[in-house]
């Protein structure tokens, strides 16, 4: 799938985990659920960090253009190192390594341990690159006319507002994991979600995506999963803009009005 979709099926994720902690009798701060659809919606654009033409790679300029040719190069070389016989010769990284389980759990688990292990600046430094990446993704109309520095701006001041409101006693810096020192700790938790939900929605389209790696699946460890071909669609068609978009909003939507209890 493309950028804007991907980011909106973030949110919607990380709202849907809202409305179901809040019909299991334990409903997330607002300030929670909030910063945590943004953080996903932001997570769900960084899989592709591996493909030098994506959102991403354009959205901290050079910084993001090289780190974008790293990640490509060590994901190829991993994919040469672990493949089967079956896996298909590659002349390069996208929809490897970063696109799997493995790498959405060692993100997300990253994250959690830098925010505990380097406090504030830490938390803040998560905030705006997710930030950054949320607005690329939701608001990609206005970011694509926008300098850069601009989005930065609204980045980093997002950032700084949210963490300080979630830092107010019952607004959730301590939510979930309430242990003195684990503040912060389940800012992981978005970012592995937003992630494996990107790599679900790539699993719908016609190439599908290699998510369990590195679990063997018949003579392929790189098996691209995905639904009977039938069903799959090219990234960008007319059913991911005029279907699965909409979808994700009225899921989101619903999720939202669900978590903050106003049904």
């Amino acid at each position: 799938m493309m950028g804007p979709a991907h980011s909106l099926s973030g949110a919607a994720a990380w709202l849907g985990v809202g409305a179901a902690t809040a019909a299991a009798g334990h409903a997330m701060p607002w300030p929670v659920l909030v910063v945590g659809a943004l953080i996903c919606a932001g997570a769900a654009l960084a899989p592709d960090l591996d493909h030098k033409s994506a959102t991403i790679s354009r959205a901290f300029g050079p910084l993001s253009r090289w780190l974008c040719e790293v990640v490509d190069k060590l994901s190829y070389a991993v994919y040469k190192a672990t493949r089967k016989p079956a896996d298909p010769r590659r002349s390069g990284g996208h929809r490897t390594l970063t696109h799997t389980w493995v790498w959405a759990v060692l993100i997300g688990a990253g994250a959690s341990g830098i925010a505990v292990a380097g406090g504030r600046w830490a938390v803040l430094a998560i905030l705006f690159v997710h930030l950054v990446l949320a607005v690329e993704g939701l608001l990609w109309r206005a970011a694509r006319v926008s300098s850069d520095v601009l989005v930065w701006l609204l980045g980093a001041t997002s950032a700084w507002i949210l963490a300080g409101v979630l830092d107010q006693p019952g607004n959730g810096a301590n939510w979930l994991f309430d242990a003195p020192g684990q503040e912060y700790l389940w800012l992981g938790l978005p970012i592995v979600l937003g992630a494996l939900v990107h790599d679900i929605g790539d699993a719908l389209t016609v190439s599908g995506c290699p998510i369990l790696w590195p679990i063997p699946i018949g003579r392929k460890r790189w098996y691209p999963l995905g639904p009977p071909k039938a069903l799959r669609f090219k990234a960008g068609s007319w059913v991911e803009v005029r279907v699965l978009m909409p979808v994700f909003m009225v899921l989101g939507g619903a999720g939202g009005v669900v978590a903050l209890n106003l049904v």
